[in-house]
C-alpha cells in the first residue's frame, strides 16, 4: 500500500504492486487502518448515496507541459507548432502546478504536448513530482532526433508509464497523421522499451486505422508492449478541420468492442479505452455493475482527471478548451473545485436529455464525449450525438416521410 486519500463514501488507496487505485467504502477503509476525519461527517448510510458527486480533487491532472511541436501532424488536437505558444509555462511554473496538485491530493500527472520531449527540463518536472508523491507518465510522439531520444531514454526510469503515438503501422501511420514518421516513432518505441518495462501504444481510432487494429495489435506484440491504449479521434485542434473525414463510421463504432476483445484476447494484450469510447460501450449492453466494478467511465472530464494548457489554464480534459468565463489556472484548483458552477457541462451530467435521462448507463457514461457534442450540436450539454443509443433515439422522433403522390395517368383524348 502506498497512499490514502479519504472520500465521504470511503477512499482511495494507491497500491504500488500491483499498480492501481483501489476504491473502498468505510468499513474496509477503516479495516486498513485509515481515518477519513472531516471527510466522514455524516453516517456511513448517507455515505453510500453519494457516489455520484464529484471525488474531492482530480485523480489525475493532464498538464500540457507545451504547445511546441514540429511534427504538424493534420489531426494535431493541440494545434502544436514549432513555436508553441506564447507564455508557456517554464519549469518554476509546473512546479508550483505541481505542489497544487500534490496538496490537493492529485495520485497521477499525464504529461504531454505538443512534444514536451523536447524540454530539456522534462526530467527535472518527473523528478519533481516523484518527490512530491505524485507518478508522472508520458505521452510522445517519438518524432524527434537522435539526441532528444538519448536524454528521454536517460530520464524514463523516472516515470511510471511512457506510451509512444503510433496510430497504425507503416503507410496507414502516414494517412491518419499526414505525416511520415513511422520508422522514428517505432524507433522511439524500441529504444525506450529496452530500458523500461512499462512503454505502450496511444492509437487514435480512425475509419483509416480501426480496420488496420490487427496489424497494430500484431506489432505491439512483436514489440512487447505493455498495454495498447485506443483513443476516440475528437474535433479539437487541427482535428477540427477534417473530423467527419476522421471520425469513425457508425458501423465500426458498434464493431468495437467486440474486435478489442477479440484482438486483446489473441495477442495477450492489455488495453485501455479511452472515456469517450464508453457509449460504444454501452451500445454492446454488458453489466453496468461490471463496468462499475472494473472503473470504466465515460466523461471524467472535471471529477477523475482535469486538463491544463501550455500556460496552465485550467481545463476539463485535455480536448477541451477552458470554461466559459473562467480564468483559473492549476494553481487555483483547490479553490476552484469546490465552486459551485466548477466546469460547468461537464458536472452536470445528472440532467441529460433523452435518452441518456433513462438510459441505465448514464452514471457510468455521462452522456458520452462533451467535446464531440460541442463541434456536432454547438452545445456541451447535448447528448453524444454519434452514440448508437442517440442516433437511435432520433430516429425515432423523426417524423416518417411522406408517402409518394399518386401518379395520375393522363386519359387519351377522344376524337
Amino acid at each position: 500500500m502506498r497512499r490514502f486519500r479519504a472520500e465521504r463514501w470511503g477512499g482511495i488507496v494507491q497500491l504500488q504492486t500491483p499498480t492501481a487505485l483501489v476504491f473502498v467504502d468505510r468499513a474496509r477503509a477503516r479495516a486498513l487502518g485509515h481515518d477519513g476525519g472531516a471527510a466522514w461527517e455524516g453516517p456511513d448510510e448517507q455515505a453510500e448515496q453519494l457516489g455520484d458527486s464529484p471525488l474531492s480533487a482530480p485523480l489525475e491532472a493532464h498538464l500540457q507541459l507545451t504547445n511546441h511541436c514540429d511534427a504538424g501532424c493534420t489531426g494535431c488536437y493541440t494545434s502544436a507548432t514549432p513555436g508553441g505558444l506564447p507564455h508557456e509555462h517554464d519549469l518554476t511554473a509546473w512546479k508550483k502546478s505541481i505542489d497544487a496538485l500534490a496538496d490537493a491530493g492529485v495520485f497521477h500527472l499525464a504529461l504531454g504536448g505538443g512534444e514536451s520531449a523536447t524540454l530539456p527540463w522534462l526530467g527535472e518536472v518527473a523528478r519533481y513530482a516523484r518527490a512530491r508523491g505524485i507518478v508522472p507518465n508520458l505521452t510522445t510522439s517519438g518524432l524527434y532526433d537522435d539526441a532528444t531520444l538519448e536524454r528521454l531514454v536517460g530520464w524514463a526510469p523516472l516515470f511510471g508509464q511512457i506510451n509512444v503515438s503510433l496510430d497504425g503501422v507503416g503507410d496507414t501511420y502516414a494517412a491518419v497523421r499526414g505525416v511520415d514518421g513511422f520508422a522514428r516513432a517505432d524507433r522511439a518505441l524500441v529504444a525506450l522499451r529496452n530500458v523500461h518495462p512499462d512503454i505502450g501504444i496511444n492509437a487514435v481510432l480512425t475509419r483509416t486505422s480501426f480496420d488496420q487494429l490487427s496489424t497494430l495489435f500484431a506489432h505491439a506484440k512483436k514489440r512487447r508492449v505493455s498495454q495498447v491504449e485506443l483513443l476516440r479521434f475528437k474535433p479539437s485542434g487541427r482535428g477540427r478541420r477534417d473530423y467527419e473525414a476522421q471520425r469513425l463510421t457508425d458501423a465500426q463504432a458498434e464493431g468495437l468492442l467486440p474486435k478489442v476483445l477479440r484482438l486483446s484476447v489473441w495477442r495477450r494484450l492489455r488495453v485501455r479505452l479511452d472515456c469517450s469510447l464508453v457509449p460504444f460501450i454501452a451500445h454492446r449492453n454488458p453489466p453496468p455493475r461490471l463496468l462499475r466494478f472494473l472503473s470504466i467511465y465515460g466523461c471524467a472530464g472535471g471529477d477523475h482527471l482535469v486538463g491544463a494548457k501550455a500556460d496552465g489554464r485550467l481545463t476539463a480534459c485535455s480536448f477541451a478548451p477552458p470554461p466559459e468565463g473562467s480564468v483559473a489556472r492549476v494553481t487555483d484548483l483547490s479553490t476552484y473545485w469546490q465552486s459551485k458552477d466548477a466546469f460547468g457541462a461537464f458536472r452536470s451530467w445528472q440532467d441529460a436529455e433523452q435518452p441518456c435521462a433513462s438510459c441505465e448507463y448514464l452514471s457510468l457514461c455521462r452522456g458520452g464525449c462533451r467535446v464531440v457534442s460541442l463541434h456536432q450540436t454547438g452545445r456541451l450539454d447535448a447528448p453524444d450525438p454519434e452514440c448508437p443509443r442517440v442516433r437511435a433515439h432520433a430516429a425515432a422522433q423523426s417524423p416518417p416521410p411522406s408517402p409518394p403522390s399518386p401518379t395520375r395517368r393522363s386519359l387519351p383524348v377522344l376524337a
